[in-house]
């Protein structure tokens, strides 16, 4: 009875939560811009939720209220000075190994250095094409200089979105259909498809920033030892306590710092590396060389959404880099606003799949490199406490991870926790935790004759 009660006054907090407008605003010497985000209405009064940008580079997020009858512009604009003037600097960060010019010297400098490599846009998706439409059309609006956008239908059962590229887009956007359900088996269609040096990865979710993909992709000329890149990620939009909720736990933002992860390196902070991975970025915002990608047989099949696992083929990727011995990168400048999910259904579903996912992921990868177990069972003493980190009950007011289920912001993340983290999707996440290695298991067995880690050629190309 205690917990049905506990269980009923969790829903009606939750569903207290009221919704968050989301704006930009441009610090620019003595000028201010105000505009809302990208699927926002105009900013009135109350809650706002502000990405700070200084000449167009984002420097940080706040959360602030507007008062009746006050000029938002002005009422942001003064907390903004106050929390991220030019006076605080960007926030503390790892150093990238090599100093300016590998990786993040250009971002700091603002000297002209190479131009960004030719890139592949590989969006999975099925079933969406609402959104999809909306992700493509910022797609196309890159300033990037070269770069094409592959399309991956997974495992359709409608012609809807074969339709959509075909009739809106034309040969602005490749189409190629993946029977095979599961979105690491379309990513790595999309990877064998994919004619670019650099391949990035987004979400049929996201809409883009106009930099998003040039800044997230320079860096692969300047440090030729880079492997992946990863970037900032935003909500669009926070109507739903679902949204705010996740959002005020630090959602999937990973900080304001640019920072480089080097294995002949390993951060000091960060006892778990590499094996932390969720710090280091999220499947919506991500960028791999290509042969390197490529050379570490691409995503584990038997991860991600779609499969018995869940989730985990974003992480897997980026420690299958890592421990090949190639730097990764994490950029603030490169920017995805992200729809997060609407409704406690969706948290219930995404706590016990990020949870799966971890778990799951790590599995993968001790399974493609056994003799990463040593290095492993070193650090199950820690992992066992970071986990149990991940799935606290987390009450409002600081705190150091966001909340998405190991994949929380680095320190110094935005989340401002003013709504506690429910027992429930604490629980969730744990007994994801549990299920996760049972799940890849079977997904490995439903994949059949599919060689785990292997990447496929792409099929039904246009």
């Amino acid at each position: 009875m205690a917990r049905t009660a506990r269980a009923q006054e969790e829903i009606r907090r939750f569903l207290d939560i009221g919704a968050v407008q989301v704006a930009e605003l441009d610090l620019n010497g003595e000028e201010t811009a105000l505009r809302p985000g990208p699927d926002s209405p105009p900013v009135t009064h109350g809650e706002v939720f502000v990405l700070v940008r200084r000449a167009g580079r984002p420097v940080g997020t706040l959360l602030g209220r507007v008062p009746e009858g006050a000029d938002p512009a002005t009422v942001l604009a003064a907390l903004a000075r106050q929390e991220h003037g030019p006076e605080h600097g960007p926030e503390h960060g790892r150093e990238p190994a090599g100093g300016p010019g590998q990786g993040q010297g250009a971002e700091r400098s603002g000297a002209a250095g190479p131009p960004p490599p030719r890139t592949s846009v590989v969006v999975a998706t099925r079933e969406r094409s609402g959104q999809l439409a909306r992700a493509l059309d910022s797609l196309l609006a890159q300033d990037h200089p070269d770069f094409e956008i592959v399309v991956v239908d997974n495992a359709p059962v409608t012609d809807g979105t074969r339709d959509l590229v075909e009739r809106k887009y034309g040969e602005r956007v490749r189409y190629v259909c993946e029977p095979v359900a599961g979105l690491a088996t379309a990513h790595n269609t999309g990877l064998a498809a994919a004619r670019g040096e650099v391949v990035a990865f987004t979400d049929d979710d996201v809409v883009a920033d106009s930099r998003w993909l040039t800044e997230l992709t320079t860096p692969f000329a300047a440090d030729p030892g880079l492997g992946c890149a990863t970037g900032l990620i935003l909500p669009a939009r926070l109507r739903t306590p679902a949204q705010v909720l996740l959002e005020s736990h630090g959602g999937f933002a990973k900080g304001f710092t640019p920072t480089t992860y080097d294995p002949k390196d390993p951060p000091r902070d960060e006892p778990l590396f590499p094996f932390t991975a969720g710090r280091f970025g999220s499947g919506a915002n991500m960028a791999f060389r290509a042969e390197v990608l490529r050379g570490v047989g691409g995503f584990d099949p038997a991860t991600g959404a779609g499969t018995p696992a869940r989730g985990g083929d974003d992480l897997y990727g980026f420690v299958r880099v890592l421990t090949q011995g190639h730097r990764l990168h994490y950029t603030p400048g490169a920017l995805v606003w992200h729809h997060h999910r609407e409704t406690w259904a969706d948290l219930e579903t995404q706590a016990f799949g990020y949870g799966a996912g971890l778990t799951a992921y790590l599995t993968a990868i001790l399974v493609a490199r056994p003799a990463l177990l040593p290095a492993f069972l070193a650090r199950v003493p820690r992992g066992l406490s970071h986990a149990r980190g991940l799935t606290a009950v987390r009450d409002t007011g600081g705190g150091d991870g966001g909340a998405s289920g190991g994949r929380g912001a680095a320190p110094g993340d935005h989340g401002t926790r003013t709504h506690p983290w429910p027992r429930r999707l604490s629980r969730l996440q744990r007994k994801g935790m549990l299920y996760g290695p049972v799940g890849y298991l079977r997904a490995r067995r439903a994949a059949g004759s599919r060689t785990t880690g292997s990447w496929t050629t792409g099929r039904g190309t246009r």
